[in-house]
């Protein structure tokens, strides 16, 4: 048996915390019936349906790392009909994966797709501390003290902001930034720099999770190795 939300996700539907909401929200239905306590234990022969349609556990993992393009939703759909991620992968498996985590319309870099419900909480929970990398050109300088204002930590109005670190990219002018960090809130790389009044003007993830953009050109996508697959489950 398993619990509804973790089958949901199982099933290649979207990750486990996302699953709950769904099920919570009345998506999810149970041999034709609405279920909405995430804990439901799934029996054998129970029809699990979302949207209508009914779904299975995916057999198949799936991993695919993308280098993001700019003016590209990191969403499954979007209601203003805006291009997302999954127009770029589309063509490349039959499985139905989705999005870790999220890269805002503007940012562009590293982003995982994926069907393993699992390893989509690690990547995305920040007590498991999964290394982000940014790099930001900002529309001017960032001042000496500012950049050691971020490093000691402020507060935004849901938190206190910790990076892991920040500094100046070496041979670079001095609005070229780096910054390392865990946490994961809402457009946080962009807000930290607009706390201490900065324009963002590019914004591009360099390093997720240990991987990189080597040989990834913007745009393109291309199936994680056996290597990296174990290196994402076993030592983030």
């Amino acid at each position: 048996m398993m619990r509804l939300n973790k089958y949901v996700a199982h099933a290649g539907i979207c990750s486990r915390r996302k699953a709950a909401e769904l099920v919570k929200s009345g998506e999810v239905s149970v041999n034709g019936k609405i279920e909405i306590n995430p804990a439901y234990e799934v029996q054998d022969k129970d029809e699990i349906s979302y949207e209508g349609k009914v779904i299975h556990l995916e057999e198949t993992k799936v991993y695919l790392l993308l280098n993001k393009p700019k003016k590209f939703v990191t969403t499954l759909s979007d209601e203003k009909g805006r291009r997302t991620v999954m127009d770029l992968v589309k063509n490349k498996v039959t499985e139905r994966i989705y999005p870790v985590g999220r890269l805002d319309f503007m940012t562009t870099g590293l982003l995982l797709l994926t069907n393993d419900g699992d390893l989509a909480k690690k990547m995305t929970h920040p007590s498991h501390k999964v290394k982000k990398v940014y790099q930001a050109t900002l529309d001017r300088e960032l001042s000496v003290k500012d950049l050691e204002a971020i490093r000691k930590g402020f507060e935004l109005e849901d938190g206190t902001v910790e990076v892991d670190a920040v500094d100046y990219v070496k041979n670079q002018p001095r609005n070229t930034i780096g910054i390392e960090l865990h946490i994961g809130r809402n457009r946080i790389v962009r807000r930290i720099f607009e706390h201490f009044d900065y324009e963002v003007l590019k914004l591009d993830r360099v390093f997720l999770g240990g991987l990189t953009k080597k040989d990834l050109p913007r745009g393109f996508s291309r199936p994680l190795t056996e290597k990296e697959i174990i290196m994402l489950k076993v030592f983030n």
